[in-house]
């Protein structure tokens, strides 16, 4: 072997070195902040199952927000956080569908196209406290005041519009060109394309994005405190003020009464659990999604 022979070598075992070492780092230092990501996930979870192990009983599901000092339950701030969830799915599913159809679909080339996504990705970011403030200035104050259910969910519902236009957007831009041109090319109008063809191949992706829109929304609070603002009664009427789940926490956790401190981490504990059930469920079908189509 000659000299220089040898010198390369030794250079490239240098490197390989190196590298190898560079890469122990990094692996080494993922798996540290993965486990010290954990570790204050488990203790969060942990310190709320134990605080609210109390409270989770029957009567948590079946009775009204009592008095100060009184035992009672959530079920007024479950029934409306589920109302309001509802209508705000309801509101924003529809619109969000159809806008990232048009940026999917008819919006690619045009200027107009790049407008509204970055629109979008700005309600996309925008505090939630800016959207209640929004609606609170648009619904609540041309409406005398009168703080309403409606209200609370049409502030949510511009949350929930701006995940389901960014996820129906990519969804269908990944569905194959060769699909559309083949609908295409068969006589089948556009809008049959988009709907019998595009939505079929897209629908577990949207679906997601509208799972993952609920979770997102069924625990914010900033919102409702300017547009459904509470009720410690039961109403089902949308048009008057309505109890919700994130509100009552808020309200209760930094009260001195210990029974109004254990319903808000029994509700804080329930409403977790819930966006757990979401998210996994938004998970699964993804994952069929992606299993059927291999």
């Amino acid at each position: 072997m000659s000299a220089s022979t040898a010198r390369e070598h030794a250079v490239a075992d240098r490197l390989y070195a190196r590298r190898r070492f560079g890469n122990g780092l990094a692996i080494a230092l993922g798996i540290l902040t993965a486990c010290f990501g954990l570790f204050f996930l488990g203790w969060i979870l942990w310190t709320l199952a134990s605080k609210a192990v109390g409270g989770i009983d029957w009567a948590l599901f079946t009775q009204m927000t009592p008095p100060p000092m009184q035992e009672g339950g959530l079920l007024n701030a479950f029934f409306g956080s589920a109302v309001m969830c509802a209508m705000a799915i309801a509101i924003g599913t529809p619109l969000g569908v159809a806008a990232g159809t048009w940026l999917s679909e008819y919006g690619k080339a045009r200027k107009a196209g790049t407008v509204v996504r970055f629109v979008n990705d700005i309600l996309l970011s925008a505090p939630s406290i800016v959207l209640g403030l929004f609606v609170y200035t648009l619904v609540v104050m041309q409406t005398g005041g009168r703080f309403s259910a409606l209200a609370g969910a049409i502030a949510l519902a511009f949350i929930v519009l701006p995940v389901v236009v960014r996820t129906t957007d990519e969804m269908l831009q990944l569905v194959p060109v060769q699909m559309r041109e083949a609908a295409l090319s068969l006589g089948v109008p556009q809008w049959k394309v988009i709907v019998q063809v595009l939505y079929r191949s897209a629908s577990a992706g949207i679906v997601t994005g509208i799972l993952l829109s609920l979770a997102r929304i069924s625990g914010e609070t900033a919102p409702l405190l300017f547009t459904a603002f509470g009720n410690q009664y039961w109403n089902s009427n949308v048009l008057q003020p309505m109890a919700s789940v994130p509100v009552v926490m808020y309200q209760y956790a930094g009260s001195p009464y210990e029974s109004w401190q254990q319903l808000a981490w029994a509700g804080a504990f329930v409403l977790t659990v819930f966006v757990l059930l979401v998210s996994l469920s938004a998970r699964a079908l993804l994952l069929r999604n992606r299993i059927s189509h291999d």
